[in-house]
């Protein structure tokens, strides 16, 4: 892999853009201490995926950010852009369509990076696989910084491997191999989880085969309800037609007594008012009889002839009104 630039924008001391061109041949930076040639250095691990702030010297991801001076406000974005020489068309297939590869990493405060290759987004995984392949990274022994000598010397068993390997150049297989174990394990817990879920929803099946079962007896259950309420009420309903019939009847027949009573109590008060029209003439009558004298009698016999009184006359007692 040969870089071509690297171009800053307000990364740690980089405020301005900042174009760094790397030529053919052996390239230098050469300035006293504090000057940020250890911020180019930086600025490569990274553009290249590093995930650690520590790594950057800073106490959190942000801290990247140009922070201000008593010149400058403090910004609140900063981007690092890396352009690859891609002509011998080694990088992954999803990245070999060009002769070069700009990769390129902004970082917002409180929002976190953004990768994108050629201006298109990616992942930070696509990023650190692409520099693994080509046998370089953020974490690779190629980029030598302060004390790394002295690390490389010292170095364990597992990390001198690891500088035979990416010298080997099969890095980028140990990385996407551990993406794949990665893979796998998140696969094997979805199965777990798939597995557990599977029980749930056969424990909901058992549930909702009761509870259909269930309905399918109400439904049954229910209809026998309706059939036996309609039963009912016709049985009512003829009850009630018939008892509305009776009351009908009974209505008619009150209806024809009412008038034969009427019609008597008529033809009664009539003969009672005739009575008592002729009730003053009887009266009278029966008043000028007991006024009248009594009809001569004959003369009795002379004494010694033996003849008897004439009988008491009787009266006839008056009516009550």
């Amino acid at each position: 892999m040969k870089f071509k630039r690297l171009r800053l924008i307000g990364f740690k001391s980089f405020v301005e853009p900042t174009d760094f061109v790397i030529e053919p041949g052996l390239t230098g930076v050469v300035g006293p201490n504090g000057c940020g040639k250890s911020n180019l250095v930086e600025a490569l691990r990274w553009v290249m995926g590093e995930a650690s702030h520590k790594a950057m010297r800073a106490a959190d991801m942000n801290d990247v950010i140009f922070s201000g001076n008593h010149k400058r406000p403090a910004r609140n974005t900063a981007e690092v852009q890396i352009l690859i020489d891609n002509a011998t068309r080694t990088a992954p297939a999803q990245f070999n369509g060009d002769d070069t590869l700009e990769v390129s990493r902004r970082i917002e405060r409180e929002q976190g990076s953004v990768y994108r290759v050629n201006g298109r987004e990616v992942r930070a995984r696509d990023v650190q696989i692409l520099f693994a392949d080509a046998s370089s990274g953020s974490r690779s022994p190629a980029l030598v910084h302060q004390g790394r000598i002295g690390e490389i010397i010292q170095a364990k068993p597992e990390q001198r491997r690891r500088v035979l390997e990416e010298a080997a150049g099969i890095s980028g297989l140990h990385a996407r191999r551990h993406e794949a174990e990665l893979r796998l394990r998140a696969a094997e817990q979805n199965l777990t989880r798939l597995e557990d879920v599977i029980g749930q929803l056969a424990q909901q099946m058992e549930s909702l085969k009761r509870q259909a079962r269930q309905a399918v007896r109400y439904r049954a259950l229910s209809g026998h309800v309706r059939k036996a309420e309609a039963t009912l009420f016709h049985v009512r309903w003829s009850q009630a037609t018939a008892e509305v019939a009776a009351a009908e009847a009974a209505k008619d027949e009150s209806s024809r007594a009412v008038v034969e009573f009427t019609a008597a109590q008529g033809e009664t008060a009539t003969a009672q008012a005739l009575a008592a029209a002729a009730l003053p003439a009887l009266r009278n009558a029966e008043a000028e009889a007991a006024a009248a004298p009594p009809p001569h009698a004959a003369a009795p016999d002379a004494p010694g002839a033996g003849g008897a009184p004439p009988p008491p006359r009787s009266r006839t007692p008056s009516r009550p009104t």
